[in-house]
């Protein structure tokens, strides 16, 4: 148990940021939590994630943008700052929109970093993503491959760790990067690809496939993924950057069988052309972050995805 601990978390009402809320608060951690309530997608399922948790005694939350926000009074009263707000998704990051992407996932950290360099006793564990390597041609991507993002999402999410990491090297702010890979599980966000392939399927639906299906994947369930943040909190090692992923890999048109095979019904495939910012290929290694801090995958990627079409069955009340 993590008693006495006090936690920030910044995205509280999200797919990740709530399930990490309630593992903390589970672990006996008092919770602050800040969510915009961006309406990136529905607003009203970040209220029915935080609906799990917002009347526990513990917890306590702000609806504000961190950009605008007064940071001060908050950070001097927590232990460690879990910063999981950003503006998500490599879609639809380029254009017009791109400016809420650097306002979010660009200013919002750098903002945070300036309220920390006066707390450096308080641990920051930043959500980076596997989207700093770009579309790399290494059968496993390690913390040291190239980083060399293609879209403007992983851009933006690459200059938040650098800036994290400027903060650690020049004003000692105890930060550690965790670089998520394709994250799933209850709660997902629905404009990810396997809440619409599992949707798709269980409504019938006509789904659309950007390139042939043969990219392959990393999918990490959300149970392993809040493991890591707790591993990270626990095992702080200022500096370090740790890929959080399953350290396997699987293409769009397996994952498209397993589901059709759990669902028991066909999925409508209409293949189209490779999407802006998509990459080939992502798989982690993951033997930095078990080393270090005893990170260590159990979800079967299976299992977990029959967690999550019973979770979506019930959240589109079918059957």
């Amino acid at each position: 148990m993590l008693k006495s601990k006090v936690c920030l978390v910044t995205g509280c009402a999200g797919f990740i940021g709530s399930h990490l809320t309630e593992r903390l608060l589970a672990e006996g951690c008092s919770v602050v939590g800040i969510d915009v309530l961006r309406d990136y997608y529905d607003p009203a399922i970040k209220k029915q994630n935080l609906s799990n948790f917002i009347n526990n005694k513990d917890f306590e939350f702000h609806q504000a943008d961190l950009n605008k926000i007064d940071l001060n009074g908050i950070i001097g009263k927590v232990t460690c700052v879990f910063h999981e707000a950003a503006q998500a998704g490599v879609r639809a990051s380029w254009g017009e929109e791109f400016n809420i992407y650097v306002n979010d996932n660009i200013l919002a950290t750098h903002k945070l970093l300036e309220a920390l360099k006066e707390h450096k006793e308080v641990k920051l564990i930043f959500a980076s993503s596997s989207s700093v390597y770009g579309d790399s041609a290494q059968d496993q991507l390690f913390e040291s491959s190239v980083l060399n993002p293609v879209s403007p999402y992983g851009v933006t999410k690459l200059s938040a760790e650098k800036l994290a990491l400027v903060y650690w090297q020049n004003l000692q702010v105890p930060v550690v990067s965790l670089r998520y890979f394709t994250v799933f599980g209850p709660r997902q966000r629905p404009d990810m690809g396997l809440y619409k392939f599992i949707k798709a399927a269980l409504l019938n639906e006509e789904i659309v496939i950007y390139g042939d299906g043969n990219q392959k994947r990393d999918f990490t369930y959300i149970t392993d993924i809040i493991e890591a943040n707790i591993l990270a909190m626990k095992n702080h090692i200022p500096g370090e950057c740790f890929n959080i992923g399953s350290g396997s890999n699987q293409t769009i048109n397996d994952v498209l069988d397993k589901i059709e095979k759990l669902t028991g019904n066909k999925i409508k495939r209409v293949y189209s052309t490779k999407a802006r910012g998509d990459v080939n290929s992502t798989r982690a290694n993951i033997g930095n972050a078990h080393k270090k801090i005893g990170y260590d995958p159990k979800m079967s990627f299976e299992k977990g995805l029959m967690n999550q079409i019973d979770y979506m069955r019930k959240s589109l009340k079918i059957g």
